[in-house]
């Protein structure tokens, strides 16, 4: 569905040249739900804009739903949905008319449009609100609406920049059940961003991550958190020398140098597989005759994983809009 290779995007910016994307190489199948993170400015949306045809490349290719993004814009835009971060119905308009004026600008009968329209109400349960104005619609609504605008047409490749950026938590799951309805029921490949790093943990079958303009690393959740960021087992002890011996000992273990806290009593170590580490730290550490008072195993999440790629978190910067 997606094949993109050596995407470049470059500005004029007060006289220099700006590179916003450096070489973004992706490769998407049918039927994917893809995650792409990363920090404000990292060139996510820039490179949704590029695959979308709403940006031209600097230099690159790119082949989006069959067609080449500089050679058949038009027929790529005919078979791709693109929900963007802001709002797109008008806002004096009611909420089933906008979505005949979508259809027939795809080219469908005003008929046609209407059947379409009446659907895609029914899919998103909007019917109630065909006849009310954008304007009056809660966020969540709206948010329903503009993924309605987006589907019209019937694409089986939709983007979805930010899809649940400012909506109340209640509001964020009601987007998510619909579009997870709407992939297994229509097939669809599903590609988006989003600063929720919990979505594309719980959601996406794969993750890309960018920084800088170009993917850092690429796999599905659990492979990036298991290769990059492992499993810890924290043990807390009763002095600074029982610290340091048990520091010793869980290095024989560790998949890295462990660390001992701040306050000297606690070593903290990273391990393939916490919950059989922890047992065989502790008899580890009994064996040398060191008494743990406490002991702990955390899981990792995609923000540790940003932070073993790149040294930062990616929460540090989190307000949409990259």
């Amino acid at each position: 569905m997606i094949h993109a290779r050596g995407l470049k995007k470059s500005f004029k910016v007060k006289r220099e040249t700006v590179e916003a994307v450096r070489g973004i190489d992706l490769d998407v199948d049918p039927g994917q739900l893809v995650a792409f993170l990363g920090p404000n400015g990292a060139g996510k949306s820039t490179s949704l804009r590029m695959l979308t045809t709403l940006l031209p490349p600097t230099s690159g290719t790119a082949v989006v739903a069959g067609y080449d993004i500089v050679k058949d814009p038009v027929e790529v835009r005919r078979h791709i949905g693109y929900i963007g971060q802001k709002n797109s119905a008008g806002e004096n308009f009611r909420v089933r008319d906008e979505l005949v004026t979508q259809g027939c600008c795809y080219g469908l009968t005003r008929p046609e449009a209407r059947r379409r329209a009446d659907e895609i109400l029914d899919l998103l349960s909007l019917t109630h609100l065909a006849k009310r104005g954008s304007n009056t619609l809660s966020g969540g609504q709206r948010r329903r609406l503009d993924i309605a605008l987006g589907l019209i047409h019937q694409p089986r490749l939709l983007f979805l920049d930010e899809p649940s950026t400012g909506l109340d938590p209640h509001s964020r799951a009601d987007i998510w059940a619909h579009i997870l309805r709407l992939r297994e029921e229509h097939d669809m490949t599903l590609f988006l961003t989003t600063h929720y790093l919990e979505e594309a943990d719980n959601m996406a079958e794969r993750v890309i991550v960018v920084d800088h303009g170009r993917v850092i690393a690429d796999g599905t959740g659990e492979q990036l958190k298991k290769d990059l960021a492992g499993d810890h087992v924290t043990v807390t002890l009763r002095d600074h020398t029982e610290s340091a011996r048990a520091a010793e000992v869980a290095a024989r273990i560790a998949s890295a140098a462990p660390e001992i806290g701040a306050d000297g009593l606690t070593v903290r170590v990273r391990v393939p597989q916490a919950d059989i580490a922890m047992a065989e730290l502790l008899r580890a550490l009994e064996n040398a005759d060191v008494k743990a008072l406490a002991a702990e195993s955390t899981r990792p999440s995609l923000d540790d994983v940003f932070l073993a790629l790149t040294g930062r978190s990616l929460r540090e910067s989190d307000t949409p809009g990259a």
